[in-house]
């Protein structure tokens, strides 16, 4: 060891382990692209006295994570358009287009489910196809430079005239691609699903839907829980029944008991002994006909009401 802060090496090879702490502030994803470029790196240097310095440069890459799982990033998009294919009075008819997409936030290796509905009333061979677009936006001394790549695509059938076709979850597998780069002032990257109809002799018909490239992958909890939610108020739909506000009032004892069902059932009275005078008779015929002669009807009603009503004591005792 030599002065106060100078170490002195002997002849050979020497390793010495550092580490440091990046920026507590938000850092932009490493970038590199036509126009330019977010780099990080890390550079050492040998001082020695009375020789040129020596140094020597190391790429560091960084990566923001964006976390897919967001309310802002699970919600669907959903888009249609139409299109009338010729021009003026040659009019073959028109193209229409819906897509959908299940969520907006997507990562490196994910497959995106497309939903498409596609109607060709034209008289033309159209071909509809989907593709992953990647948007490279540089902005410095107030002049913007746009770059547009595709990075995925896809390709789907031949719809003759008059027919439709439907998209029920056509895969399109996302490469690997810088994340998403949206709060950056000078270098912006955007994503977009491109779902399009190719009609020959005409514009293409293209609907875009928004992507954003995460880092942290979808873990479908925001899905389950709303499977669940909607499957308790379904279960708890019967607290909405109300019971009816008068009770109905029991129905017809010969409505429900016929005359033949209640022979069949009941065994009948064994017969009255014989006997001469007038006396026993009556008193049969009143048993026969209290024994046939249905419930009274219910009512609300008292059909014999009492001129006074009785009271009784009430008593509390506390």
């Amino acid at each position: 060891m030599g002065g106060e802060g100078i170490l002195l090496l002997q002849p050979g090879k020497h390793e010495f382990p550092f580490s440091f702490q990046l920026p507590s502030e938000p850092l932009v994803t490493s970038f590199s692209g036509k126009y330019g470029s977010i780099q990080y790196c890390v550079r050492a240097v040998l001082e020695r006295p009375q020789a040129p310095d020596q140094s020597i440069k190391r790429e560091l890459q960084v990566v923001s994570h964006i976390d897919v799982n967001t309310p802002a990033l699970l919600t669907p998009v959903l888009k249609t358009q139409e299109k009338m294919v010729g021009c003026w009075f040659f009019t073959s008819g028109p193209v229409s287009l819906s897509a959908k997409i299940e969520r907006k936030g997507y990562c490196n290796g994910e497959a995106i489910p497309i939903y498409a509905e596609i109607e060709n009333c034209s008289s033309r061979l159209i071909v509809p196809k989907a593709a992953i677009f990647q948007t490279q936006t540089y902005l410095a001394s107030g002049k913007t430079k746009t770059v547009r790549l595709m990075v995925a695509h896809v390709r789907g059938n031949h719809i003759a005239s008059g027919s439709t076709d439907t998209w029920n979850g056509k895969t399109l597998k996302i490469p690997p691609v810088t994340p998403s780069i949206l709060d950056c002032c000078i270098i912006r990257v955007d994503y977009s699903l491109a779902v399009y109809i190719h009609i020959p002799g005409a514009k293409k018909l293209m609907l875009e839907l928004p992507l954003v490239i995460g880092t942290v992958p979808y873990n479908g909890f925001g899905s389950r829980n709303s499977s669940i939610a909607s499957q308790f108020f379904m279960d708890m739909s019967w607290l909405t029944l109300t019971l009816p506000e008068q009770p109905e009032a029991p129905p017809n004892y010969a409505d429900v008991v016929s005359e033949e069902e209640f022979s069949r059932h009941v065994p009948p009275y064994p017969q009255p002994p014989n006997c001469e005078g007038e006396s026993c008779c009556p008193m049969f015929a009143c048993i026969q006909e209290f024994r046939f002669q249905p419930p009274p009807l219910y009512s609300e009603v008292d059909p014999h009401p009492s001129d006074v009503e009785e009271t009784q004591p009430v008593s509390f005792i506390l």
